[in-house]
């Protein structure tokens, strides 16, 4: 076995900002490239990219080699980001630290190289040395090939969701470091070679390529369906190589090396290899193939003004502890190409550390032409890879990307509102598919980051998640003949009746009175009754007092607030509100008793359990007034702090219009207050098609849909979905069965979308159930202990043991 010690003759010479000069005399600039999500992109998207990388590389100088390495290797999950101060935000870290998954950085490297005519030998000594001196006699050069490469970038920037950013040199050299250290870590090595293998400490590396014309198939095209995701009706697109990215589940690399060569040169070479290949076309079926390639590259070049000619390599090397694990990758990278209609070559020997050594980004001008394929920069850029591992944004919910589950935050409140204006929500799911266990997920995250949450719950969904929290949250229940606690008129003192107070107090009432045309003159006439009874009455503020005042004045009190009996009518007042008073059909909700609103202040979960009215739409009507008081009185008294209203269970209730404009009275107001609204609904046609709907729609812009087997078209019309919105939400596979559980929903935040996966672990589980057999355990396991997270201890042993 022969030795290479890669410190005792390092590839850097000299590392300035993002620029690199090399020891064999090339200039290298060095970027790492931000891609879109996986599964995010459709197959128009894939042909948008695809343009702009060639608009970016086509007018590139004549010599320019340009590197694109995608590295992909084996990680343990780090939860060390994670918060883990909750019980379920514990279960949590533990549940996924150490998670195995598959990590991606894609590089771009654009060279300078010492010999522009780009003309290696076979073989290269890649650690030749040259004179230290040899960057300063370049400078020129240096400039101008700066300058055209900072536009190219420019111009990738500009582009669609690619972000390219120039790599700090102590990043630079960890690449380098890294590549040569076998990706081995917490230990430096050498690189042993020999009989064909190469080790380099705990790794054996091997390699395949597509070097020459005859490896390609027929066609090669920017994007194709991913067999995976597609069926009958819609086809779910990946990147044409995407088979050797992220989906391959191995520890590899890709890298495509591409020499910018002179066309008008090339053309004469190929004209001069066709006549060559026609004459001896006959001797063998290789040579007609060949022949037919190049005739097809030279007519490719001749009809397109904007073709730019190219030589390129591209190869996959892969690593792993395993010889016979080696192989099996080997096995699996040709039946890859295979399924591209490409055949890869399989390099030995010298070959194999020769493609190895010069896959560095300082040695990418070291292949011959015997390990180039000629082409076109549109048929090659057809093997780039476009797309990248789910990205975490800073802060946001943690949800789990598609591929191994691990966590990915999304940041779905967007406090500087870059993808979107309005922060509302809606979840969409029929029943069973799981829509309160992905609130639950959703709302307890929230209330962990110190968000204020209301709950307005018409199926007991969130009882359980919120005593967990035991000192921070209120249920305030509706039973028949009982108050919900709250009282509108309540005020601690003079202090409390401010302008916005005394305007919400006279909004209750003009409601509550059912005003069919609310005036100006109307409003302001309330608003001077309003503040008469509180200057007369000291003390026991309710709507049975302000009745009774108003009773007590009838005959007096128009004069006295100075209104008109048009603008206040003090005998239709009294005979609409004595349904709500002194033993009125509905007086209960409004009996005074212990004022629970005032108390609210101090609470960050309050949830509103109104199951007993759900289907009586004058008590409900009367309930969201009464909770909209609430709300004003205590939620939205900080605007600074931030707050989410959730309508759960909706669906009934919104075919009655007086429900349907309380809600669309939380999307207006919540404009002017630091928070989101949310809806959850079985079906977006549970949404009537009218004008107030449609702007509840309009003011949202997260969404989540769970699997619907009935299919997506209404909610693709209605929220105007793009047809890859609708590709992604057809691919939805659920898996319930066996060990990691999980469920997948789509999101779209703004203009973005994916799938995503709900995998938790089984303390978040049991937390988040909501009906069944189980969750009635641990709600008597509560009872018995009042102790939600013991409780659900007791469950979790209860259930190991069994």
């Amino acid at each position: 076995m022969e030795r290479i010690n890669i410190k005792a003759q390092h590839p850097i010479l000299d590392i300035q900002n993002h620029m690199v000069f090399a020891n064999n005399g090339n200039v290298v600039l060095c970027y790492e490239v931000g891609l879109p999500e996986i599964y995010s992109l459709s197959e128009r998207d894939f042909e948008t990219l695809h343009d702009i990388w060639f608009q970016a590389f086509k007018s590139l100088p004549v010599g320019t080699v340009i590197q694109k390495q995608d590295t992909y290797q084996r990680k343990s999950y780090d939860a060390k980001p994670l918060p883990k101060d909750s019980f379920l935000q514990k279960a949590t870290y533990l549940y996924f630290h150490g998670r195995e998954h598959l990590v991606h950085r894609s590089l771009l490297f654009f060279t300078l190289p010492l010999d522009r005519n780009l003309n290696a030998t076979k073989y290269v000594n890649p650690f030749r040395k040259m004179d230290k001196g040899l960057h300063r006699k370049v400078d020129a050069q240096v400039a101008e090939f700066i300058t055209a490469v900072t536009d190219a970038v420019t111009f990738l920037n500009n582009g669609q969701g690619l972000e390219v950013r120039p790599l700090a040199p102590e990043k630079i050299m960890d690449i380098s470091d890294a590549h040569f250290n076998g990706f081995n870590e917490g230990f430096d090595t050498d690189l042993l070679w020999g009989k064909g293998a190469i080790q380099i400490g705990d790794h054996y590396f091997d390699a395949m390529a597509i070097n020459n014309e005859t490896c390609f198939g027929e066609t090669v095209q920017s994007s194709k369906p991913n067999e995976r995701f597609s069926s009958d009706g819609f086809n779910f697109h990946m990147g044409f190589l995407d088979g050797l990215g992220l989906e391959f589940g191995e520890n590899h690399m890709v890298n495509h090396i591409l020499y910018l060569d002179d066309k008008h040169k090339w053309r004469r070479i190929l004209d001069k290899k066709i006549e060559e290949l026609g004459k001896s076309s006959n001797f063998g079926s290789q040579n007609r193939v060949v022949l037919r390639k190049i005739e097809r590259i030279l007519d490719q070049i001749n009809s397109d003004d904007a073709s730019r000619i190219i030589r390129g390599h591209l190869n996959i090397v892969f690593w792993h502890p395993e010889t016979g694990h080696l192989k099996r990758i080997a096995s699996k990278v040709k039946a890859q190409f295979k399924e591209l209609d490409m055949v890869p070559y399989h390099p030995n020997g010298q070959e194999r550390l020769h493609y190895f050594l010069n896959t560095h980004f300082c040695h990418a001008t070291h292949f011959s032409n015997e390990d180039l394929y000629v082409t076109d920069l549109k048929h090659a850029l057809c093997l780039y890879i476009n797309n990248t591992n789910y990205r975490s944004d800073a802060q946001g919910v943690i949800f789990n990307d598609r591929q191994y589950n691990v966590p990915v935050v999304k940041d779905v409140w967007d406090e500087d509102k870059k993808r979107i204006k309005a922060r509302n929500f809606a979840i969409f799911a029929p029943t069973g598919e799981g829509k309160s266990f992905l609130a639950n997920n959703i709302l307890r995250q929230y209330f962990e980051q110190n968000v204020r949450l209301v709950l307005i719950d018409l199926g007991g969904s969130y009882a359980k998640f919120a005593k967990l929290y035991p000192n921070e949250y209120v249920i305030l229940r509706y039973e028949e003949g009982k108050n919900l606690g709250i009282n509108p008129f309540y005020i601690v003192d003079e202090s409390d009746l401010t302008p916005e107070r005394l305007e919400d107090l006279s909004i209750f009432l003009l409601e509550l009175l059912a005003e069919n045309k609310v005036t100006k003159s109307k409003e302001v006439a309330i608003k001077k009754v309003l503040l008469f009874y509180y200057r007369s009455v000291r003390s026991g503020h309710s709507l049975t007092s302000l009745y009774h005042f108003v009773d007590a004045h009838k005959d007096t009190l128009v004069t006295e607030v100075q209104v008109a009996e048009a603008d206040f009518n003090v005998y239709g007042f009294l005979h609409i509100l004595s349904e709500y008073v002194d033993g009125g059909l509905y007086s209960a909700l409004f009996t005074v008793g212990n004022d629970q609103a005032h108390k609210l202040e101090d609470k960050r979960l309050i949830v509103f359990e109104l199951d007993e009215v759900r289907d009586n739409k004058e008590i409900l009507s009367v309930m969201l007034k009464l909770i909209k008081s609430a709300i004003q009185r205590t939620i939205w008294q900080n605007r600074s702090e931030r707050g989410i209203i959730l309508f759960d269970e909706f669906a009934k209730q919104l075919k009655f219009p007086n429900v349907l404009e309380s809600v669309e009275f939380y999307y207006q107001a919540i404009r002017k207050q630091n928070g989101a609204i949310g809806i959850i609904l079985q079906s977006i046609n549970q949404l009537p098609e009218n004008t107030t709907a449609a702007s509840i729609l309009e003011n949202t812009q997260v969404i989540y849909s769970l699997r619907n087997e009935k299919g997506y078209g209404d909610l693709k019309r209605r929220l105007n979905l793009s047809d890859h919105d609708l590709d992604q939400l057809n691919s939805i596979r659920n898996n319930l069965t066996g060990d990691g559980k999980y469920t997948e929903f789509f999101i779209k935040i703004g203009r973005e979308s994916n799938i995503f996966r709900l995998e938790v672990p089984p303390e978040v589980y049991a937390a988040y159930l909501t009906d069944g057999r189980e969750n009635q355990a641990i709600i008597q396991n509560y009872e018995r202990t009042n102790d939600m997270e013991l409780a659900i201890k007791i469950f979790l042993d209860q259930k190991e043991k069994a």
